[in-house]
């Protein structure tokens, strides 16, 4: 699941380097990224947060409790998706311009025209990210996780062709709003949607090995869908939350003038997308092998083998994320750089979203152990208390942000909305953690603090030591592409290497297990 996790990740972070290479993180960018990101909010209000959250502990129940071992349930279950989400692609596209207006009504007049058009091409994309889910929530109970982890690879290589593609028809001269052509538009729009549509079909092959039947059913009454409506409304009402948070976050960083100087929207989600990466190769992998499995724990009352399934994947999460977060720290500069310096992006730009990313840095662990927690709760079909403690990483995030955009200056602003995102992430960690120890009667949490900080010893003095190579070369060297791939190679080298040292002279049995499928790799190599 790594492995596949990695190589969609990998993809996917050339992906967004050659996005932001092509469209800048200016007026265009901000166009294309905010209305791309609009099916994703879209999805995640309808029904992306009930099937990740809910789906995954009801299909273990039916499976367990039915005849058929399910499969007529989750064919229930992708009906009332491709319904609910058909219906609402329909309405979203009608309805794009509210949209827009609502999320960057900031943008200027032809900025925001932009916008609408991409976001009418964009915006089916919530059908599809709704049967994928769907789709590999079923693959991941039959125990088949590569497909889901693989088929966004698919995905970002159509969207990477079309980025190619759009570069080779448009050159290099300047970009702006108003300067594209109506076929430049729908390149740049049907390319992108296309991408979710060839990561759902790809799954296709792996359902049909699976010897699950894709079939619509539309008798749905007195299935136990109803059951999924309950668990689902706490749910709506975290999203929600989550989504009026990040519209304060998108409102503010979408100003005009921040995004004209390049330290706006586009430049947010950038340095997001590489702050994610770690999370998605490592947390997301062990979410989605624990969640069965805890799910299948809690239905059986073995809250023993929850709470031990938990904490292994804690352990497992903090050994591999407290180098990378401290990476991002003191390389974070000459990632960026390396990514994004080239065309449409300047190298100050660049260094910008660098610094963004240093800032995220510091919620990287508590976000994915928050996470995880958060998993526990709904394998024992508890939707309700994440809801609540949600509301109030949301309430930090919100106060945060507000607070620090309104006293920095303008040039930290959006640092300032990066640095509240870190911070309630932070408060989420405390207050999941102490809600959960009550639940399941203590956490045995000292296992994992103990893991923490001897990661985090192992990893401080490799990672000052990388940022003084990092500094010393970028003097020497320069800070262009050049400095940036030096520094990441010297630095990144000590890094990785001192820290698996010092946690196997530590004894940080973690580390062993993440690394060694690796060099069982190799070595097979």
């Amino acid at each position: 699941m790594a492995a596949g996790t990695l190589a969609s990740r990998a993809t996917g972070f050339l992906r967004t380097a050659v996005i932001a290479a092509v469209l800048g993180v200016e007026s265009v960018g901000a166009a294309y990224n905010v209305a791309n990101t609009t099916p994703n909010i879209v999805y995640e209000l309808l029904l992306g947060g009930v099937l990740t959250s809910v789906v995954v502990p009801l299909l273990v129940r039916a499976a367990k409790d039915d005849a058929d071992a399910g499969t007529a349930y989750a064919q229930r279950l992708l009906t009332l998706t491709v319904l609910v989400l058909g219906g609402a692609a329909v309405a979203l596209v009608l309805g794009a311009p509210l949209l827009i207006d609502l999320y960057a009504g900031d943008l200027d007049p032809q900025a925001r025209e932009l916008a609408i058009t991409f976001a009418r091409f964009f915006l089916p994309q919530v059908l599809f990210y709704g049967v994928g889910a769907v789709l590999g929530a079923v693959l991941n109970l039959r125990g088949r996780f590569g497909a889901p982890m693989w088929a966004p690879v698919l995905n970002n290589l159509v969207v990477i062709a079309t980025a190619l593609v759009f570069l080779v028809l448009r050159g290099t001269g300047e970009l702006t709003p108003g300067g594209l052509s109506p076929g430049e538009v729908r390149l740049l729009g049907i390319g992108t949607t296309l991408g979710i549509v060839a990561q759902t079909v790809a799954l296709l092959p792996s359902l049909r090995a699976a010897g699950f039947r894709l079939r619509l059913r539309f008798d749905l009454r007195g299935t136990g869908l109803r059951k999924a409506g309950r668990l689902a409304s706490w749910v709506l009402v975290y999203v929600v939350a989550n989504q009026l948070a990040y519209l304060v976050v998108v409102r503010l960083s979408a100003d005009q003038d921040l995004v004209d100087a390049g330290r706006g929207y586009p430049s947010y989600v950038y340095a997001f997308v590489l702050w994610q990466l770690p999370h998605a190769i490592v947390a997301v992998s062990v979410i989605t092998a624990l969640l069965p499995r805890m799910s299948q724990a809690a239905a059986d009352g073995r809250l023993e083998d929850l709470r031990g399934s938990l904490n292994h994947g804690l352990r497992l999460t903090v050994a591999v994320l407290v180098p990378a977060a401290l990476a991002f720290v003191v390389l974070g500069q000459a990632l960026a750089t390396l990514v994004f310096a080239r065309g449409q992006v300047s190298l100050d730009q660049a260094r910008f979203i660098g610094v963004l990313l240093g800032v995220f840095a510091v919620g990287l662990v508590p976000f994915s152990t928050y996470q995880l927690q958060l998993r526990a709760f709904y394998a024992m079909q508890d939707t309700r208390t994440p809801t609540l403690i949600n509301l109030g990483v949301n309430a930090t995030l919100v106060v945060t942000d507000i607070t620090l955009y309104a006293v920095l200056p303008e040039r930290y602003k959006v640092i300032g909305l990066a640095a509240g995102h870190a911070t309630s992430f932070l408060a989420g960690l405390v207050l999941c953690s102490f809600v959960l120890s009550r639940r399941l009667g203590g956490l045995s949490g000292g296992g994992v603090l103990r893991t923490a900080a001897r990661c985090l010893l192992a990893a401080a003095v490799p990672a000052v030591l990388a940022g003084l190579v990092a500094v010393s070369l970028g003097r020497s060297v320069g800070t262009g592409p050049l400095g940036a791939a030096l520094s990441l190679a010297g630095g990144g080298g000590v890094l990785v290497v001192g820290y698996v040292l010092l946690t196997r002279r530590l004894r940080v049995r973690e580390v062993d297990e993440a690394v060694g499928p690796v060099l069982r790799l190799l070595r097979l190599r």
